[in-house]
């Protein structure tokens, strides 16, 4: 059994999520506490339990009762199975970070998945619809596996509603790492907003103030269709594509908080990472790909490393639990941008 401690580092989902999908892949049992303990409310809320659902599923493991605020969890899984699931959460809780639970383990089944998700896409704390198709599913194939995303519904909070499939394909030679530190030249920039249920006004003044601050050609700036029923919400996206990565960056509107503002905010994430030229990833993207790369890592038994802009709290988090699950070697090299490297034990 492993014995993770939910307030280790950031003490946050991200350790729960990331130690339920090892558990799963390796069969081992998993016996977690303090679960979410540095937040304001810690313990399991709705969107974590439906990660643990989830996990539970496609693994037929044994699982001690939980419940809303509950701090503790022992989790024994049987075995992986791939399949058609169907994962949902009312309200807006995030349906991406169940997708990050469960899509690990899928990925190393002995076959092709569906994951059909609903509950929210776009949230303020979450990966994004968007961000997973462009930015993470690209990394999966240079991996040799397949992740096909297909957005039915948006869902923004506090509505929910949102409709998502993923479709999983394992590598058939087992996932393969490589080596990612630049990002190479800047191919193009795509803006996008999402007005559901809201002015298409909100939108149009984000890609004033977004062209005014960056340069970037206004008339090429497109709304997103959307039925009006899938709101209220607002989004705004901006989709950077390099030569070796593509980033994606997005702020979402909030009653209250003005068009112009919500530019400015999106345009500083864009110019925080441009500042770090050296970086192949973003401090998200890296969270993301250091699961996927440890597992291909541990799997093949050849090496990988990438750069990214921060080596924010959360990827230390996420380094100290895949270390209890898989034997690696990890560390960070600081240079002009960070380096993880990842190598066999």
């Amino acid at each position: 059994m492993v014995e993770v401690d939910g307030s280790q580092g950031e003490g946050g989902g991200q350790i729960l999520r990331t130690a339920l999908a090892l558990s799963v892949i390796t069969q081992r049992p998993l016996a977690m506490h303090s679960i979410r303990a540095k937040r304001s409310k810690p313990g399991l809320m709705r969107q974590h339990l439906a990660c643990v659902q989830a996990a539970q599923t496609i693994s037929d493991a044994q699982l001690s009762p939980i419940g809303a605020g509950v701090t503790e969890l022992q989790f024994a899984p049987a075995t992986l199975k791939a399949g058609d699931y169907r994962f949902p959460i009312s309200g807006a809780g995030s349906a991406m970070l169940v997708l990050q639970t469960v899509l690990p383990a899928l990925l190393m089944a002995d076959a092709a998945s569906t994951v059909q998700l609903s509950g929210g896409t776009h949230n303020p704390l979450a990966p994004n619809f968007h961000f997973i198709e462009r930015a993470y599913a690209p990394l999966v194939a240079r991996m040799g596996a397949g992740l096909d995303m297909r957005l039915r519904r948006f869902g923004f909070y506090p509505a929910g509603g949102g409709e998502a499939l993923a479709c999983i394909s394992p590598a058939a030679a087992g996932l393969q790492p490589f080596d990612l530190l630049a990002r190479g030249m800047l191919q193009d920039v795509a803006v996008e907003a999402v007005c559901a249920a809201v002015p298409r006004g909100v939108a149009m003044r984000e890609f004033d103030e977004l062209a005014r601050l960056t340069g970037w050609d206004r008339r090429a700036m497109a709304l997103l269709p959307v039925s009006q029923e899938e709101g209220p919400g607002n989004l705004l996206q901006a989709t950077l594509r390099y030569d070796h990565v593509t980033e994606l960056f997005w702020c979402l509107g909030a009653h209250g908080v003005s068009s112009e503002a919500v530019a400015r905010k999106l345009c500083q994430d864009v110019r925080d990472y441009q500042k770090k030229p050296d970086a192949a990833v973003g401090a998200y993207l890296a969270d993301q790909l250091l699961l996927l790369q440890a597992l291909a890592v541990w799997q093949s038994g050849q090496p990988a490393s990438f750069s990214c802009s921060e080596a924010t709290e959360h990827l230390h988090s996420n380094m100290a639990v895949i270390a209890q699950f898989l034997p690696l070697r990890m560390s960070i090299e600081t240079a002009s941008a960070p380096v993880v490297q990842i190598t066999p034990l």
